[in-house]
């Protein structure tokens, strides 16, 4: 069943007052009035979303910045710390070095000392072979006269 060109004309003429009564009984003007202040009220919380997501933007860059100086105080921090250990451990081996050094003149003085004494021990053994050959000497010498 074919529609009639005077269907056609009858459906043009009140197709807008159906859609009218169809959306809660709004003639077509206030009814694009309405979605004209709906798209207002869109574009506006749209804008004002836009300026949420850009303030949170700029704090979140702000906290990375204060993060980057917190973690730069630390790094200073640390390298005061580790460098006040260097020095530390620097006079702890230089400390160490003095009593090496000291070690090494008790160690000076008891060769002097050995020397010493093996320098006496050499002439005690001296005087003594010489007695000792003295007395042997004389011990033959009687022996032959007697």
């Amino acid at each position: 069943m074919a529609l009639a060109q005077e269907d056609i004309a009858f459906i043009k003429q009140y197709i807008g007052e159906w859609l009218a009564e169809q959306s809660l009984g709004k003639p077509p003007l206030v009814y694009e009035i309405e979605l004209r202040e709906r798209m207002v009220r869109v574009e506006e919380e749209l804008k004002h979303q836009r300026e949420l997501m850009l303030l949170l933007q700029q704090q979140m860059r702000e906290g990375f910045e204060r993060v980057d100086q917190r973690f730069e105080a630390m790094q200073i921090n640390m390298d005061k710390r580790f460098e006040a250990m260097q020095n530390s451990m620097d006079k702890r081996f230089e400390d160490v070095n003095k009593r090496f050094e000291q070690v090494d003149k008790r160690f000076e003085q008891m060769d002097k000392r050995f020397d010493e004494m093996l320098k006496r021990h050499d002439q005690q053994f001296l005087w003594l072979f010489g007695m000792i050959a003295t007395g042997v000497g004389l011990i033959i010498a009687a022996l032959r006269y007697l």
